[in-house]
């Protein structure tokens, strides 16, 4: 192996050696002068010497991944001044100059001491010099040169994935591309043969085929089916050495799948279906499913199903299920057993999607028979009408007839009904029923005017067959009749200027009517016959229900008579008319020249002329104790020891109020009460101050009526003193309150002397002077005897 690769190498380097050398010696011409009398003429007549070239070297080639044993030789460098006595040094510098390339500085040879890979690099580029070994002076310029490696068949084809899917329609002419796979080489591909790939098929025949060249897969059998088979494993294989013996290869897995194409028609599986439906079945209800099988898949397998024809076209309907493609058999309208039995219905399947490439195929639909049988159920009572609708009188007698219902059996057995009131529906129990035929009649008279519409339900039960039942709405209309007399529509409250002139009007009233409009308006006003002749007053009837009350003379007199009490008689326009009476108050007031109301008490009139002796004498009584009491209250404020005045540098909180009155103690119940005296730390909740006027007032007590509008001064003082005394809400802000509770906490401790062992002379007060501004006047009061007898 080792004089194989020296032979290789040998043959290169003296292949490559004359075009070396050729190359070499041209680029030098222009380097330096020729050393052998070869002239060339330049510039104005100078003579050019062209040197001769003094290296000797090729472009070297080295084989990748040589394993010999020994360095392998690239090749050899030599100059042609080299006399072999030893004196010339060779020195290599460059791209792996001594890791990689070494070289004998004596011969020129270069070996390579490691493996090359090409596919990691391809070349090497070195520079080459000689120089004296004694002096290392440059004897030649330095030379690049370049080291290639040369390429073996090392690297196997490799596909750019490990698994490729593809899909193709199914029923595709031959030929059809499929997909194209790809491989690489990582050889060089301008070397020999050693990256020319060429494509095979190992695995998929005889469906698919593969483009040599190209890697292309396509179809090689015609009308391929998928719901025969669906998916196909193919295996390509990819060699380099254009396919030779001795190649690398490489192998990569498709997998193709066959898409579906609308090729298949629906088909039924059987050609007659049978169902059945109870007759008590509601509309919209499933009767049954049909389908027809479709293979292909996806839009290709929808199937849309219709009714085409047959005698159950108008009760029946069918939808499409389109998640399990099935036919739903529905019902339309409501069945009766006792009128036909069964129905036929001619059902059609058809694809909604048709491919024009296959329509040849066709027709690509299917039609089926449904027999529907009719069961017949056990079915409530049905009444003649959906709802009823009656009317009676007002005040009718108790049992008097309002209508009838009716029910039947739809069944054949014709089972008898009974009948009977929803009494959710009928509360106060105005009506009866017949459970034999179904009368309804009144139990007591009904009041138009309270409620004018009864709606109540009936039920229609099977005597023999509780459960079935059926249940109706009955609305009873209270017919009006006129019982109810027109009365006025407001209370009305009239006044009459005491300046009026005759044939003035003052008041406009209407009426009003509880029964129906037929029995209530037109209302007629007048006044009753014995007053028409009166002379105070008249009325107008302005035949639109309503009337106006007129002055019939001039000039009233609040001092003679201030009310007028008028009967006006209203009628209505029923079947016979009801009338009644109404009163109208009129009142006299004072008016001013406008006709503007001024006053309307009688009293106040009086007023004008001047006070009574009584309210003169009120007056004066009232000043005479107002004067009372202000001389014993300032004949009080003398008599005080201290002043009630708090001085501005004392603080109010410091003060002590004194009351002279102590109280009857915790044993007197009857001025306080005793609640207040508990100890407030054991009192849950809040207590109310009794010295707090209450927000809310009380009415004055029963028997209690204002004091009338009068001058008597005396009368009213009294009146407001009695109310004062006899309201319970009225604060006592003039109480004492008397508390036995002093707290607690207090470093003080209690002030009683009550339970002292010792005389005030034997007590010693000289602590209160430690306790602060607050006692101070304690202090003062109570001190040392010679403290108070240095402060007097």
């Amino acid at each position: 192996m080792k004089e194989d690769n020296c032979l290789h190498a040998a043959l290169i380097c003296l292949g490559m050696l004359y075009y070396s050398h050729a190359i070499t010696t041209e680029k030098l011409n222009h380097a330096r002068p020729s050393l052998h009398g070869h002239h060339e003429k330049g510039k104005e007549g100078q003579v050019l010497h062209r040197s001769k070239r003094g290296w000797v070297w090729n472009q070297f080639f080295v084989i990748e991944e040589y394993t010999g044993p020994d360095p392998v030789l690239v090749g050899r460098l030599h100059s042609d001044i080299d006399s072999g006595d030893g004196n010339i040094k060779y020195i290599l510098s460059g791209e792996g100059a001594g890791i990689i390339f070494v070289i004998d500085d004596k011969s020129g040879n270069i070996h390579a001491t490691k493996t090359l890979d090409r596919e990691e690099r391809a070349q090497y580029t070195l520079t080459a010099q000689a120089v004296d070994r004694n002096t290392n002076r440059p004897l030649e310029p330095p030379s690049e040169f370049i080291v290639k490696v040369q390429d073996i068949n090392d690297n196997p084809p490799e596909f750019l994935h490990e698994n490729y899917h593809a899909n193709v329609p199914e029923r595709s002419n031959v030929g059809t591309s499929v997909i194209q796979v790809t491989a690489s080489d990582a050889d060089d591909p301008t070397y020999g043969n050693s990256a020319k790939l060429v494509y095979s098929i190992l695995e998929g025949q005889p469906y698919f085929s593969v483009e040599a060249q190209t890697g292309i897969i396509r179809t090689a059998l015609p009308n391929m089916d998928r719901e025969a088979k669906e998916e196909y494993h193919v295996v390509i294989q990819a060699k380099d050495m254009g396919g030779h013996m001795g190649g690398l290869s490489g192998t990569t897995k498709v997998t193709i799948t066959l898409t579906d194409v609308n090729d298949n028609p629906p088909k039924f599986p059987q050609s007659v279906y049978q169902m059945s439906v109870s007759e008590a079945a509601v509309p919209g209800e499933e009767v049954g499913r049909v389908k027809a099988k479709d293979p292909d898949i996806g839009e290709n397998g929808l199937v849309a199903y219709s009714i085409i024809d047959g005698d159950g076209m108008d009760m029946f309907e069918i939808t499409t299920d389109y998640e399990t493609q099935e036919g739903v058999v529905k019902l339309k309208k409501l069945l009766d057993f006792e009128t036909k039995k069964s129905y036929s219905l001619k059902v059609e399947a058809a694809n909604v999607h048709i491919d024009p490439k296959f329509i040849s195929n066709g027709p690509f639909k299917d039609t089926v028979t449904v027999k529907i049988s009719v069961e017949d159920a056990d079915e409530p009572p049905v009444f003649l009408k959906p709802s009823y609708i009656f009317e009676v009188q007002e005040n009718a007698a108790s049992g008097t007839v309002v209508g009838k219902v009716h029910a039947k059996d739809p069944d054949a057995a014709n089972s008898a009904i009974r009948y009977s009131i929803d009494r959710h529906t009928d509360l106060e129990r105005y009506f009866i029923i017949n459970a034999e035929d179904g009368n309804i009649k009144t139990i007591k008279a009904l009041d138009r005017e309270e409620i004018a519409w009864h709606n109540i339900s009936v039920f229609a039960v099977e005597v023999h067959k509780q459960h079935q039942e059926a249940k109706v709405p009955v609305a009873i209309k209270v017919v009006d009749v006129n019982d109810n007399a027109p009365k006025f529509a407001a209370a009305y409250e009239a006044f009459v200027c005491e300046n009026a002139q005759s044939n003035q009007q003052f008041i406009t009233i209407s009426a009003d009517d509880k029964d129906d409009s037929a029995n209530g308006p037109r209302f007629i006003f007048s006044l009753p016959p014995e007053i028409i002749q009166n002379r105070n007053f008249t009325l107008r009837d302005n035949r639109d229900n309503t009337a106006s009350v007129l002055v019939r003379r001039e000039g009233f007199s609040r001092q003679k008579q201030d009310l007028y009490l008028l009967p006006i008689v209203i009628s209505d326009g029923g079947l016979p008319p009801l009338s009644s009476t109404n009163t109208l108050t009129i009142r006299v007031c004072g008016c001013d020249s406008n006709g503007s109301l001024l006053s309307c008490n009688a009293e106040a009139y009086i007023l004008n002329a001047g006070l009574s002796t009584g309210a003169l004498i009120a007056i004066l009584a009232c000043i005479v104790i107002l004067l009372v009491i202000v001389v014993l209250f300032v004949t009080l404020k003398r008599q005080k020891k201290e002043p009630l005045i708090v001085f501005e540098e004392e603080d109010v909180r410091e003060n002590i109020i004194t009351y002279d009155d102590e109280g009857g103690g915790e044993e007197d119940t009857e001025a306080f009460d005793i609640a207040t005296l508990q100890n407030p730390d054991g009192i849950n909740g809040f207590i109310p101050r009794k010295d707090i006027k209450p927000e809310y007032q009380y009415m004055p007590r029963p028997g209690l009526r204002p004091a009338p509008n009068s001058v008597d001064v005396d009368d009213f003082i009294n009146t407001r003193i009695q109310e004062a005394d006899n309201d319970p809400t009225a604060p006592p802000y003039d109480s004492i309150q008397i508390y036995g509770y002093e707290g607690r906490g207090s470093v003080a401790g209690s002030l009683s002397s009550l339970e002292s062992a010792t005389t005030d002379s034997d007590l010693d007060y000289d602590y209160l002077q430690n306790w602060g501004p607050r006692f101070k006047k304690l202090a003062d009061l109570y001190g040392s005897k010679d403290t108070f007898d240095d402060d007097s």
